[in-house]
């Protein structure tokens, strides 16, 4: 049985989402007034698998997409130009 790509990819946002939150969580409930980044130390871990997560999450993305020249480039849109304003004076 193999799990789609996909799958993956939700697998690994939903966990960067609830690390990034435990960690933060934890980061202000364990604040320490006298040493402030001592709970940022020690929650440090959580940061960092969220943040692995979402590179693994967008390496996923990446490889998902097709080759940049396979598909044209789309044409940029006309532009208009602006109409000119009724009656030539400027009211003040």
């Amino acid at each position: 049985m193999r799990i789609d790509r996909s799958l993956w990819r939700t697998v690994l946002f939903s966990l960067a989402v609830v690390a990034f939150v435990i960690g933060v969580y934890q980061t202000l409930v364990e604040n320490n007034p006298q040493v402030p980044m001592e709970s940022l130390k020690r929650n440090y871990w959580l940061f960092m698998i969220s943040f692995a997560c979402t590179m693994g999450y967008r390496y996923m993305g990446r490889a998902e997409e097709p080759a940049a020249g396979s598909i044209p480039a789309a044409k940029p849109a006309a532009r208009k130009k602006p109409k000119p304003s009724a009656g030539g004076k400027r009211k003040r």
